[in-house]
């Protein structure tokens, strides 16, 4: 193996502690798993082919700043902590820059973002590599995909789930 090849084997590596200590991280020790009180927004996220059951909550103030979220409910261990990175990414932002954010996670997921817009994703561009693992794909879009359709305002869906997409 040439120097190089090592290198970035090494590159490599380094990458994949990075996400599964931050996927660890997020998934035993939550901060927004829990329930708000009395959520201005409530919907429940379901991927069938994992058996993610999520409740995303959100309180979103009267100039459209997310003041508050949690999520709920059962499923793997990148579903649980992807909707715990995005709501410690969202909270205190307001709704556009959400959808933004919501938009660059998709796109991460899909194909190559620049290094700017993975930055903005902070903790939430660990995941980058689930693109590489299709069965994934879906726990890890669960929370954005929820967040979506709430954001969206669609009042008639009880609930969204990934096979629709």
């Amino acid at each position: 193996m040439s120097p190089d090849n090592l290198r970035i084997t090494e590159i490599e590596m380094e990458n994949r502690t990075f996400y599964n200590e931050i996927l660890t991280e997020h998934n035993i020790r939550p901060i927004h798993k829990t329930k708000l009180i009395e959520p201005q927004k409530s919907l429940r996220g379901v991927n069938p082919s994992c058996g993610d059951d999520i409740t995303l909550q959100l309180n979103v103030s009267d100039d459209g700043v997310i003041e508050s979220g949690a999520f709920y409910g059962d499923g793997c261990a990148i579903s649980q902590a992807s909707a715990d990175m995005m709501l410690e990414l969202v909270i205190g932002r307001k709704v556009e820059e959400a959808m933004e954010l919501k938009d660059i996670f998709l796109k991460m997921i899909k194909e190559k973002i620049s290094d700017e817009e993975l930055e903005m994703l902070e903790e939430a561009g660990s995941l980058k590599d689930i693109s590489h693992m299709p069965s994934r794909v879906k726990c890890a879009v669960l929370g954005w995909r929820t967040l979506e359709e709430m954001l969206n305002g669609d009042s008639s869906s009880e609930s969204v789930s990934t096979e629709d997409q």
